[in-house]
């Protein structure tokens, strides 16, 4: 499984922001193959206050698939919605691949 993320940076004025995601999230969720979706909202770090304040993450069955999604009609509507209703710099866009293990911990006295 890959996923898409979109990372954004604390916004000026949040209002805006909400309206400008709700907007971009609409066209992200027309994208072909997309198979789950997850909103982290950021409410800081260890060190204090951190310099993000959402990811949207964007899951694909594979890397073949996210990339034939982000190519496709929706997703490049998708993709100029974020650049029009975003400020340059205000965001980052990275993908990785997940791996995920049932269970998530480790056996006990180890």
């Amino acid at each position: 499984m890959v996923k898409f993320m979109i990372i954004f940076l604390k916004p000026a004025n949040t209002t805006a922001f909400e309206d400008a995601y709700n907007a971009f999230l609409a066209q992200a969720e027309r994208m072909p193959h997309l198979i789950r979706r997850q909103v982290v909202d950021v409410l800081g770090s260890p060190l204090g206050a951190a310099p993000y304040h959402r990811i949207l993450e964007l899951y694909f069955d594979d890397q073949a698939q996210m990339e034939a999604s982000l190519r496709s009609r929706p997703g490049q509507e998708a993709g100029a919605e974020l650049q029009k209703r975003f400020p340059a710099r205000s965001f980052e866009v990275i993908y990785a691949e997940v791996y995920e293990e049932a269970g998530g911990g480790s056996p006990a006295g180890g």
